[in-house]
This record gives structure tokens, sequence and C-alpha cells, in this order.
């Protein structure tokens, strides 16, 4: 490998110095060496663009840090301002004082690639000039010397190749001042490179240890403020915020030594209102009705209240179920008969469905069955009292247990006694008799209330309704009464039957 002239080896420099290959640098056997002197320049120019490549990587990744900085700032002054103030300052730390040595690297890199582009490239410029002018004169050497030989030697004067050997002579000097100045300028900016690349490096280190500082110090007291968060918390006992918040706001939360909330003890207004005592109330048997006559009696729960109703129930329980009343009847409007033993009867309709139900509710004539007689004493005086005198009829409750279909005879609804001296009662005339007002004919049915058939009349009352009562006179309807039968429901002289008149 060859290389300059003055450069051997083992002098001061040579090692730090980059090596060219033999065909790179200017031999002294060659007169216009075919080397491009640009090379060495625009190696140069190649190294100081990726050292301003380098910068510019470098002021990229501070800039992106000192962005990525500043949205941390703005979003930690949302949640925790101690957090945020030290993003904040560390970009402005970047912004000011890290970003602007790399802006002023950059710039000197610039700067010398611009001094390289005019001194280093213009001297190569001139060696190439040069080297053409002395390339050219060597060849006319050439052309001349040949017809010198050919022209047995006779040639122009100009032509005379010991004028064109001088005329090479005078160039290939100019020529070698040329790649000599151009070899000294050369080895001035390799010998600046060095020291510029030096400067380079420092800054770039510089450039680094400013951004661990401020970066670095910030990762630092994070971390620092991070290990406090951390002790602090572990250090709370893990009721203390219970305890406060119970201290606090004992009287908005439930205290688990209280009792749990009574009915029993509950107030409220109106709670004790006369007209939500019952006048009486217990349990009572009423006989079915209808079809279902023949199960007997079933029992319930009723109550007579001071607005006069008589309500059935299922039972007295109020907090299973909705207490809603099965059966409620005015007494006020209902037709009250007499009592037997344990029985009495209460004839009206049910107004338990409401006005519009109790606008076509039939009337039911209704049997109920005390636990014993002075229980139905009880009841029986406490309807009466409610219902009024008025709708008292005296109708008194027939045994329904000694009532049998093969010993009664069902006459348009009506029953007779049996007859002892061979007489029977005249038939009853039912069709095509006049109603007159406030009275009812005989019904072509049993009465579904007061047991299988069981007959009921209907008579005029003070109040201008009707009662169930005896039969009535002859004139009233036409129809006569069976015989012994007296005003009272009862006989006269004449022996009944159990559960006949």
């Amino acid at each position: 490998m060859a290389s300059y002239p003055h450069e051997k080896a083992g002098q001061p420099g040579s090692h730090s110095l980059p090596h060219r290959q033999a065909e790179s640098f200017v031999s002294d056997d060659d007169a216009v060496p075919d080397t491009d002197p640009s090379e060495t320049s625009g190696l140069l120019l190649e190294r100081l663009q990726a050292w301003k490549h380098a910068c510019g990587y470098l002021e990229d990744y501070i800039s992106a840090t000192e962005k990525i900085e500043k949205a941390h700032a703005k979003e930690y002054e949302k949640v925790l301002k101690g957090i945020a103030n030290s993003h904040a300052e560390t970009e402005k730390n970047l912004k000011g004082s890290v970003l602007p040595i790399l802006a002023r690297l950059h710039s000197e890199i610039k700067n010398k690639s611009k001094e390289l582009s005019k001194g280093a490239v213009k001297g190569s410029k001139d060696v190439d000039k040069a080297r053409n002018e002395t390339q050219k004169v060597i060849e006319l050497l050439g052309q001349h010397t040949a017809a010198f030989e050919s022209s047995g030697g006779r040639v122009e004067s100009h032509y005379d190749p010991y004028v064109l050997q001088r005329g090479v002579q005078h160039r290939l000097h100019r020529q070698v001042l040329e790649e000599n100045n151009n070899r000294e300028d050369l080895l001035a900016i390799q010998t600046s490179f060095q020291q510029f690349e030096a400067h380079v490096v420092q800054t770039i280190q510089q450039t680094m240890s400013a951004f661990l500082q401020y970066v670095g110090g910030q990762a630092e007291r994070q971390k620092a403020m991070y290990s406090d968060m951390v002790s602090t918390t572990q250090r709370i006992p893990p009721d203390f915020e219970w305890k406060g918040f119970l201290g606090r706001n004992g009287n908005l939360l439930i205290d688990p030594s209280s009792p749990r909330r009574s009915v029993e003890h509950i107030a409220y207004p109106n709670q004790n209102h006369k007209s939500t005592q019952p006048l009486i109330a217990g349990t009572l048997e009423r006989k079915s009705s209808g079809i279902g006559a023949l199960k007997g009696y079933s029992a319930g729960y009723y109550v007579i209240t001071p607005a006069k109703y008589l309500h059935e129930f299922k039972d007295d329980d109020n907090f299973r179920k909705d207490p809603t009343p099965d059966l409620s009847l005015y007494l006020p409007d209902c037709q009250v008969g007499g009592i037997n033993g344990e029985r009495f009867t209460v004839k009206g309709k049910d107004a338990s469905k409401g006005k519009v139900g109790g606008a076509f509710a039939m009337a039911h004539e209704l049997v109920f069955k005390a636990a014993s007689s002075a229980e139905a004493e009880k009841w029986w005086n406490m309807i009466r009292e409610a219902a009024g005198a008025g709708n008292m009829t005296g109708e008194m409750p027939s045994d329904s247990a000694a009532s049998s279909p093969v010993e009664s005879r069902n006459v348009s609804g009506q029953q007779y006694p049996p007859s002892y001296d061979g007489t029977r009662a005249p038939a009853v005339q039912t069709q095509g008799l006049s109603k007159a007002h406030g009275q009812q004919a005989y019904s072509d049915s049993p009465q579904s209330a007061g047991g299988m058939g069981q007959q009921h009349y209907n008579t005029p009352t003070s109040a201008g309704g009707t009662h169930s009562a005896g039969p009535p006179g002859v004139g009233a309807t036409g129809a006569l009464p069976p015989q012994g039968y007296n005003a009272q429901g009862g006989t006269s002289g004449v022996q009944r039957a159990p559960g006949q008149y």
C-alpha cells in the first residue's frame, strides 16, 4: 500500500490518519493519475452529513421527551400537583438548556460542510483542470514523435517534439503545484476534522449529561415520591378510615346494637281513632249457600266496624297478604232475622265489589253460627244496633241439620208443615198476581241464603223497604198462609217438625 511522500510510517500522527488504497494516491511515476481528487473531500462531506444526522436524531429524541413531559404535566395537573410540577420543570429544562446545545452543534456541522465545499472542492476542480491540460500536451507529444519517425524528422516548428516536451514539463509542473496545494488543503481539513469530531463527541456527551441530569433527576424525585406514597399508605391501619367515617356520620349510620323495628311499637296518625276500632270481632261460622250448601258451615274472621259494616276475612293475619274483605255487608241496608241458639240470619248485598259491582249484586240471606248462645247473642245485639230497629224481621233461622228433602215439600218456593188432621193447605197462587207497592210475591225458587227449601216473605217496613217476615195476610197477595203459621214464623197449636214452620 502506497502513502503520500511526506507520510512515512513511524512519523507522528500517521497512525490516526485514514489509509487509502494505492490507486487513490498520486504516484510519482504517473504524470496524470487516474484518481479522482474529489474523493477525499466527498468522503469528508459524507462524514459531516452523518454527524448532522446523528445530531438531528438526538434533537428529535430530546424534543419528543420534552413534549412527553409537557403532556404529563398537563395530565397530572388534574390529579396530583406535585408530580405535575416535577414534569413541568423537566420540560422547561430540556427546552431551555439541552435542546439549544444540539441546535448549536447542528449549526456548526452545517458551517463545516459549507467550508469544505468552498475550499477542498474548489481545489479538486483546479487539479482536474491542470491534469486535463497536461494530458492534452502529452498526447500531442506522442503523435508528433511518431510522425517524426515516419516523416524522416520533418515537422512543423510548434509541433517540434522538443518544444512539446518543454510544454509538457511546464504544464506538469503547474499540475503538480495544484495537486500539492490540494493535498495540503485536504491534510489541513483532515487535521481539523479530527479536532472537530472530538468537539462534536464532547458536545454530545455534554448534551446527554444534561439530559440525564434533568430527566434522571426528575425520575429520582418521582421515584422518591412514589416510595413515600407507598410507605404512607402502608402505615395506615386497615380500620382507620372506617372509624373516622363512623365518628363523623354515626347519626346517619345504622347502630348494630339498636333493636330491630317492630310493627307493634310503631305509632302513626289516627292509629287509635275510634273509627278504626272494631265494635266486635272474632270467629264465626257461615253456612255455605247455593250448590255448596251441602258442605255445611265454614269458619271465617268477622268484624263489625263503627262504619256499620260487617266484614268477612279469611283470618286476622294482617301481614301474610293484604287483608281485603271477602264479603262486606252494610248493615243499615240489611235485614236482620231473629236468633235461634247459636244461629242468626242477616240478609243483604255484598258491598265489597264497590258501587258498580254492588249495584248488580243480589241480596243473600246468610246464616251465621257462633261458638255459643251467649256469643251469638253478643253478635246479634251488635248487628241489631248497627242495622237499626226498622231492619229487624224477627225471622228465626232454621235447624238445617234436621231438615230433609224427603219430609219437606217445596211448592213455588214455600215449605209447608205436615198436617195431622188429614187436611192440607190449599195451593198457593203464584201466577197472575199483581205486586203491591213495597211488597213482593212468593218466589218461584228456594232462597239461596236461608238453606234448602226455606221460604221467605217480603213485607213493607217502616222505611219503605221489605224484610223477611211471616206470610202476609189474605188480601195482600191473594195467597193463604199455611195452617198453624203465626206472624212470628212459629206454629199455633200444631206441632212442627224440626226445620219446618
